[in-house]
């Protein structure tokens, strides 16, 4: 899997995050930089060590998926996507986060947002052999992205939480139909 892909897929994991940072932003208006850095901090690395143990389960298993691994990623990939998609039309546009600065709600955001990181990682296992140079993209991405987010949050309100979630959902299942047309080019 080529680093531009990689990077593309981070982003596209990283929308989840940045629209809870968007909510932390609007739950705390008056919310300092180093406060904004442990929100962002906790979700990068959440979303950055979600994919390495899906790759490790994965690849405990990976003589099992291989015949069918371009499947797997993309219907992983699209289940994913989608679900951004309809969680953007189904969510309320006035989300509000209880004290998105104490420890308990932030790991409880934090694991909620990277689930799907999890599920991508296991695909990770059928796509790449080293899996520390995506772990560092997803997390520079996610941590860029959460710090933007809270900013937004700051500034605009909740409006732009649903496009983020819909552009990220399509990005993922554009990158899982990606990587069916190269199987089926290269086979």
């Amino acid at each position: 899997m080529e680093i531009v892909t990689v990077f593309f897929l981070a982003v596209g994991l990283s929308f989840d995050s940045f629209a809870v940072s968007v909510c932390s932003g609007l739950s705390l208006p008056h919310i300092r930089f180093f406060q904004a850095v442990k929100i962002a901090v906790f979700m990068a690395l959440f979303q950055a060590f979600m994919p390495l143990i899906g790759w490790l389960i994965g690849n405990s298993m990976k003589s099992l998926i291989e015949p069918v691994d371009h499947w797997i990623a993309f219907g992983m990939l699209s289940l994913i996507g989608g679900k951004m998609i309809i969680e953007s039309f189904i969510g309320s546009d006035t989300r509000e986060i209880k004290n998105p600065l104490h420890i308990r709600v932030i790991l409880l955001l934090s694991l909620a947002t990277s689930i799907d990181a999890l599920a991508v990682g296991f695909s990770f296992a059928v796509l790449l052999d080293k899996i520390l140079i995506a772990v560092l993209i997803i997390g520079v991405v996610t941590f860029i992205a959460s710090m933007l987010g809270i900013l937004l949050g700051k500034k605009t309100g909740p409006k732009i939480n649903r496009y983020a979630e819909i552009i990220g959902g399509l990005i993922l299942i554009l990158i899982g139909l990606k990587i069916m047309i190269e199987h089926f080019i290269t086979k």
